[in-house]
């Protein structure tokens, strides 16, 4: 899976929001999306192909974790779009000052 495929699904990019914070056991996911196990469980097998999400086995836990270096990917495209933007606030804030 692609890291555009992955981050296209909400409940994939509520659980990268949540690793934000650090690793996880897979538990506290479940409860925190309040979505049963199995749904939770395909949602991290996605992110783990993507290479977004690392799992460390603990005993009989499985902790998470984000890895955030996939998302350059994206950055590196949104570039683009960036300077799309800033040329079209620009552009705005020039029409607002002369409105003034």
């Amino acid at each position: 899976m692609t890291t555009f495929a992955a981050i296209s699904d909400p409940t994939r990019r509520d659980i990268l929001a949540l690793l934000r914070n650090g690793e996880q056991p897979a538990g506290d996911l479940v409860e925190a999306l309040n979505l049963p196990q199995p749904n939770v469980s395909k949602h991290l097998k996605y992110l783990r192909e993507a290479g977004l999400v690392r799992m460390r086995v603990d005993g009989p836990r499985r902790l998470y974790s984000l890895d955030a270096a996939p998302l350059a990917e994206i950055d590196h495209w949104l570039e683009s779009y960036r300077a799309f933007w800033s040329r079209k606030l620009d552009a705005l804030g020039d029409h607002l000052s002369r409105s003034d």
